[in-house]
């Protein structure tokens, strides 16, 4: 992705080649190894002990995860320097896919490896990484993230926990409590927020043995039955002041920027389950036997085979574009901080050859940038701290993006394999029974999706008005074009009309943006229903360029003579063209919305001309897409 650095946000306003997108083609050798080993271990240790873990076992599960730091598998994003690996989001993004399939396990093992490590990764000066990282990498210590109040869900700046000052200003004094907190049964540390004096939201590092911290009883949960959730309260706990995490006043930094990492991981870990949800739904198409033939032969049973692979297709295109995107952006960051010269050279005497050999190896940025963050590089650790939090933030509406629609692809994925079992997907029995279950967490998990969809469009004007993304100059520009006769450009090439028909989509969004923010102004963000429609739009628009410049890529690299390929090109297309439609009918709601009367008119009227393009027939390509699908048992 060299040269090819773009912005959050700007996808709706740019057109963006094949060749700037990371995809799952892209790994590497060092990256497959890594999935292989986390495969293995889940095989050979977690799933034989699967029931026992479901049972809340706590011995167990910590003992799990000390096996699984043994491997490195809790240390993909803690520096070398502090006894991880140190690896790109890619790869982090990758395990994080492959682990999904320990169902609660990897709940706990994701919780302590992403909100309630890199907190510190990312934020904590160079003594907390030195005391805390090497331990929360080998799963000698279980890390916890606590931000939810019984007051103060999505709310999460209205948190009414406290932090005073003690007297002799050697520690801060904690009151209050936490609610829904993962790993809370066995974690030995604890990332806490709190308001100090009531209003400087703070992050502090909270160890369970500090005096007046308890836990209270485990949830009663529909799903992820395994993991431990439970109630946090404070009474008069006196954490030091060195373990404040961040600066005073500034834990709405770490909190929103962990919690966009947490989003794409949360987002990795539904394309695991899909694919997951995929092969055991097909693997019982195969068996189960109606009407003298089994089920797999019927073809509304392969539609929703089709369906649910090309869903996942498209939520794992966007999951690993977008962390390619945040990748780039880190070495933004390590680039910058070595052209300082001092600051380099430092780093190099400090961290050594390791570094600088694991970096050159698997060509990344997160893990120089992580190793140099907690060491004495000219920089403080709040400057560093708040240059990655920037660095995270610029993709934050991908972020989101990412956790909306894998949330809500692999709700209907579970649920057309409960479907598929019929009456025993309903029997516990079955895996598949399960996977429903825990799947519906997924979207209050990290942000309810609705907080999410109010954040993309919000998000993108903020960045809009700061002159991040051209936004408002594309609207206006558009205006003229679209009083223009639009005639359609020849479809010579695979994927031209897909490709076109993005351009269109992105039109489309604009003119309706255009509308809104001249209408509401500054009062957009009040009209919700308004929000929830621009941001549906925009999902769909990364989500149907992400899969094309996927297919894009590989049409470029093996030709559209490979079945692979053809493959692509077909799940691209059905959903291009289902998604257009679920577009067109957002864009009338909201310019029924906006407009009235002749005005009304003229803009259905130039909608009309944004949508057209010759249709396919989708039945028969998901036919050829479902046929592969039962062929292989998996997804494909």
């Amino acid at each position: 992705m060299k040269g090819t650095k773009r912005w959050g946000g700007r996808f709706v306003v740019e057109e963006i080649e094949p060749e700037a997108i990371v995809t799952p083609e892209d790994f590497t050798e060092e990256q497959r190894m890594i999935a292989d080993a986390a495969k293995a271990f889940i095989a050979g240790e977690v799933l034989p002990r699967d029931a026992e873990i479901e049972a809340l076992n706590y011995a167990l599960t910590t003992e799990l995860m000390g096996k699984a730091g043994e491997l490195g598998l809790l240390g993909a994003d803690v520096p070398e320097a502090y006894g991880g690996l140190g690896l790109d989001k890619v790869s982090t993004t990758l395990l994080t896919e492959t682990l999904a399939e320990a169902s609660s396990f990897a709940l706990s093992v994701g919780a302590h490896v992403g909100i309630g490590t890199l907190p510190i990764v990312f934020f904590g000066t160079h003594e907390q990484k030195q005391r805390y990282l090497p331990e929360l990498a080998s799963g000698q210590r279980i890390a916890a993230y606590c931000l939810t109040e019984p007051a103060s869900g999505s709310d999460a700046l209205g948190a009414r926990t406290t932090a005073h000052l003690s007297p002799d200003g050697a520690y801060y004094v904690l009151n209050g409590s936490k609610l829904y907190i993962t790993n809370a049964g066995f974690a030995d540390l604890f990332i806490v927020y709190a308001k100090v004096d009531g209003d400087y939201f703070t992050a502090f590092i909270v160890e369970r043995s500090t005096p007046g911290f308890s836990v209270g009883p485990e949830e009663q949960k529909m799903g992820i039955k395994g993991s431990s959730t439970c109630p946090l309260f404070f009474d008069d706990v006196h954490v030091p002041v060195e373990n404040v995490l961040g600066e005073v006043g500034k834990g709405h930094l770490i909190a929103f920027n962990i919690l966009n990492i947490g989003r794409l991981k949360l987002a990795a870990g539904c394309v695991g389950t899909g694919k997951e949800t995929i092969r055991l739904a097909s693997q019982y198409a195969n068996i189960r036997k109606q009407f003298g033939r089994t089920i797999a032969s019927f073809p509304l049973i392969g539609a929703k085979l089709a369906s649910m692979n090309i869903l996942a297709y498209v939520a794992e295109s966007m999951v690993y574009r977008t962390a390619g995107c945040i990748d780039e952006m880190l070495l933004s960051i390590e680039t910058g901080a070595e052209s300082a010269g001092a600051a380099a050279d430092a780093r190099d005497a400090s961290v050594g050859a390791a570094a600088d050999a694991k970096d050159a190896s698997v060509g990344t940025a997160a893990d120089a940038k992580d190793a140099r963050d907690g060491l004495p590089t000219g920089g403080s650790a709040a400057d560093l701290g708040a240059a990655t939090a920037k660095a995270i933030s610029e993709y934050a509406l991908e972020c989101s993006i990412n956790k909306v629609f894998a949330t809500e692809a692999l709700n209907f994925i579970v649920d057309e394999g409960v479907q598929i079992h019929g009456g025993y997907g309903y029997i516990k029995e079955y895996r598949i029974e399960r996977l429903f279950r825990d799947a519906r967490i997924n979207r209050i998990f990290e942000g309810t999706n609705e907080i999410n969809r109010m954040l993309i469009p919000s998000t993108l004007m903020k960045k809009a008005l700061k002159g991040d993304v051209p936004l408002l100059r594309k609207a206006r520009a558009l205006q003229a074009e679209l009083l223009q006769p639009m005639t359609l450009p020849p479809f010579e090439q695979p994927l031209s009309k897909e490709t076109y028909r993005i351009g269109q989509a992105k039109k489309t969004f604009l003119a309706i943006g255009g509308l809104a923010v001249q209408k509401y102004g500054l009062g957009l963000e009040q009209q919700q229903e308004a929000l929830c429609l621009l941001a549906d739009m925009m999902i769909a628009i990364y989500a149907m360029e992400s899969a094309n410049l996927r297919t894009r890529k590989m049409l470029l690299k093996l030709g559209e003579s490979s079945p692979k390929v053809q493959h692509a090109v077909e799940m691209t297309v059905v959903f291009v063209q289902n998604t257009m439609g679920a577009l067109e009918l957002d864009a009338r709601k909201a310019l029924a919305a906006l407009e009235e009367g002749d005005a009304l008119h003229t803009q259905l009227t130039i909608l009309k001309k944004l949508m057209r393009a010759p249709l396919v027939d989708t039945i028969a390509m998901k036919r050829s897409i479902a046929s592969r699908v039962i062929r292989n048992e998996q997804y494909v």
